[in-house]
């Protein structure tokens, strides 16, 4: 009797600690149910938020392409600033709202880690409940649970209860396996979403200083122009005289420069860079693009580059191994300065806006080498007329004539 009572009192335990395990497990779903539905609605907010301000960006770069394709003028310029402000405030905001977004997320992600990780606690401690019941349970032997059994139909109903026991054994261990792979998957996401955090902090201060290059660049020519049409076109046509010069000046010394290196024995010849080019600045935002038909100047010229945002004074590396073949600077001036590289296989590089070089003409340069300082700030040392604020104009050039960058870069 004493042994049909402890087994029934082990059969009460084990139906008692499964109801209250799943109960505590309901009970931490529904918070965790309530908090991350609040979540995604606030991430639901700033998708609509980031939405919003994508269609007002795309007003703006519809008007700017609207004016560009009107008549060159001083009017028409200014307006195109105006709506360049307009467009890059936004983009800061854009930003911002992108950043909370992903805070968002982290916080989601971290608040689910949480929940996984109190799951697989409370899983563990469920199964080890069980494994001490069932320890409990093997001590009677089964021709004792037959013999202080009433029937056969009695024995039975034990037997199946065992099953079960087993059984919900077996599924809480699929069940501690299913969370700890969520838990990893949610910690991936977790990185993931870090990473972008700080690619978007990252991005928020270039469009800041975006920003802040663009008022100053209104303001140059506000100041150059005296608001003046005549004096605008005038620098219109400077600024065209500039680039037509330095297009010429590089034709023709990429052709002396190779005459010169034809002359050169097999030892001195320049060998062939492995991975071709490299990028020339550690940034990789493209701001302008070869041949780019937004580009503001295109009814003066094609543009023969891709611009790449750039810091006044970053650090310019050279593309490749290579003679540096043309540098043209002048520290009391702000008509725009450049580097040109010949390197092997008919390439030529040109790093454009310069505001400092680092290297001499003749100079052999290797690939990664420091060469110059970017610029291209209105109005200072090698900015070149009418520059559209600090960048690196990055030309490519195959037996002389323009190619696209990109086509060259990893």
């Amino acid at each position: 009797m004493r042994l049909k009572l402890k087994y029934s009192v082990l059969f009460v335990l084990i139906c008692f600690l499964s109801f209250g395990f799943i109960r505590a497990v309901y009970s931490q779903e529904v918070i965790s149910n309530k908090e991350i539905d609040f979540l995604n609605s606030e991430i639901n907010s700033k998708k609509n938020e980031i939405d919003k301000i994508k269609q007002e960006r795309e007003k703006y770069s519809e008007e700017i392409e609207r004016i560009q394709g009107e008549q060159a003028s001083l009017k028409n310029q200014l307006a195109i600033l105006d709506n360049k402000l307009a467009k890059a405030e936004l983009d800061i905001e854009d930003t911002k709202a992108k950043i909370q977004k992903s805070n968002l997320e982290i916080r989601k992600v971290n608040f689910e880690i949480e929940s996984r990780e109190n799951q697989i606690e409370e899983e563990k401690k469920h199964i080890s409940e069980i494994l001490n019941l069932m320890y409990k349970q093997s001590q009677v032997d089964t021709l004792e649970v037959l013999l202080m059994n009433d029937s056969l139909s009695d024995f039975l109903n034990k037997i199946r209860y065992l099953e079960d026991v087993n059984k919900e054994m077996e599924n809480s261990v699929q069940e501690l396996k299913q969370y700890k792979e969520d838990l990893e998957l949610n910690k991936n996401e977790l990185e993931e979403e870090s990473n972008n955090l700080v690619k978007l902090k990252g991005e928020l201060e270039e469009r800041q200083m975006a920003l802040s290059d663009e008022r100053e660049t209104k303001g140059f020519i506000l100041d150059q122009t005296e608001e003046s049409e005549e004096r605008y076109q005038g620098l219109l046509g400077q600024a065209k005289r500039e680039a037509e010069e330095a297009s010429n000046e590089i034709v023709a010394l990429e052709k002396m420069v190779r005459e010169e290196m034809e002359k050169l024995s097999e030892d001195d010849e320049m060998k062939v860079d492995s991975g071709g080019l490299g990028w020339p600045v550690s940034n990789r935002r493209i701001t302008a693009y070869f041949h780019d038909p937004d580009y503001p100047f295109r009814y003066l010229f094609e543009h023969p580059a891709i611009d790449i945002a750039s810091p006044q004074g970053s650090t310019i590396r050279s593309s490749g191994s290579g003679y540096v073949a043309r540098v043209k600077f002048d520290p009391n001036s702000s008509s725009y300065g450049y580097i040109m590289i010949v390197h092997a296989d008919g390439l030529a590089t040109v790093y454009g806006h310069i505001s400092k070089p680092l290297v001499a003409e003749e100079e052999y340069v290797t690939k990664g080498q420091s060469i110059a300082l970017s610029g291209g700030m209105p109005g200072t040392a090698g900015s070149g007329n009418l520059t559209s604020g600090p960048h690196l104009h990055f030309e490519v050039r195959l037996n002389g004539i323009p190619v696209n960058p990109l086509n060259y870069l990893p």
